[in-house]
């Protein structure tokens, strides 16, 4: 359980100095005063909570505040550590279904981090020892084949591609007929980035979610949304938008160790109301792990 905490504070340590930072500065031995709320609401959505979120916690801390009579600011550190922790829900454990193959889908914009996830999703499952085969459906970019294809060849896992700039959904159904063929317990095919503004590749990108279903009944098991945390708010209007094309299910979470913008994570709670499943923390296939609400909380506030 240390070692998972100390992971945590590790790869929240640009999080936990930069913005919560300034918070827990903020909160010390002074009186409660207009300043104070003025002080900490800026200081939360230059956190990336959020103007939205920042509100919801503004009004639960000024409620509390009145409840319990206090003065001190010092005073708001427990009250805001237990109010940011509710807003994450529990940790969800095994995201996945009993029965197999589970075919799981990798979305998102261009650059979020879909291959290199996809890499370290099938290293986590090959060492629970299950069988994985890879899909390369992100045909436009030949890099991102090459990249799963060198993967594939390290973890010793099945990589189903097709031909340059060829059809990414003959290429999922093929990978889900493969993965059947051969016995396999997940299949994980890594789909094109694409920005949520272009609508004919939004198109596309259910179509592929489609013919999975033909390929296998009750496929894909799951759709997760791969999410920069570098880009902060931003990603937000992007993952409204996938959640809307396709039936997103969970979200995944990457450089949360390269970003001080970790205060996302309370946003995406609030706004898309998905289950955020794992978190990157660096760059080996071990920093993949399953997201631990309160591994984070300890680890965003190490300076309270």
């Amino acid at each position: 359980m240390n070692d998972t905490f100390s992971r945590w504070r590790d790869g929240l340590a640009k999080t936990s100095k930069s913005a919560f930072g300034r918070v827990a500065s903020l909160l010390g031995a002074t009186e409660i005063t207009d300043e104070t709320w003025d002080d900490l609401e800026a200081l939360l959505i230059q956190a990336d909570l959020g103007v939205d979120t920042t509100t919801d916690i503004i009004d639960v801390l000024q409620e509390h505040v009145r409840e319990k009579g206090l003065l001190r600011s010092v005073e708001l550190k427990s009250a805001l550590r237990a109010d940011l922790r509710s807003r994450l829900g529990e940790m969800q454990g095994e995201p996945l279904s009993g029965s197999t193959p589970n075919v799981i889908l990798l979305v998102g914009v261009n650059g979020s981090g879909k291959t290199t996830s996809a890499a370290k999703l099938g290293a986590r499952y090959q060492a629970e020892g299950k069988k994985v085969v890879f899909g390369a459906a992100d045909t436009f970019r030949a890099a991102a084949v090459e990249q799963l294809q060198v993967w594939g060849e390290r973890l010793s896992v099945d990589v189903v591609a097709g031909p340059p700039e060829s059809d990414p959904g003959a290429v999922a159904y093929n990978t889900v007929q493969a993965g059947l063929a051969r016995g396999a317990d997940i299949i994980l095919i890594d789909t094109a980035g694409r920005l949520h503004t272009r609508f004919n590749l939004m198109e596309e990108l259910k179509k592929v979610e489609r013919v999975v279903g033909k390929a296998h009944l009750d496929a894909p098991q799951a759709v997760w949304l791969v999410m920069d945390t570098t880009t902060g708010q931003n990603a937000l209007q992007q993952a409204r938008a996938f959640k809307g094309a396709v039936g997103v299910t969970g979200i995944i979470l990457t450089k949360l160790d390269s970003s001080a913008r970790g205060g996302m994570v309370f946003a995406i709670r609030r706004e898309l109301n998905l289950p955020i499943l794992f978190a990157g923390l660096g760059e080996t296939v071990e920093d993949l792990t399953i997201f631990d609400p309160d591994a984070f909380i300890d680890g965003i506030l190490a300076a309270f």
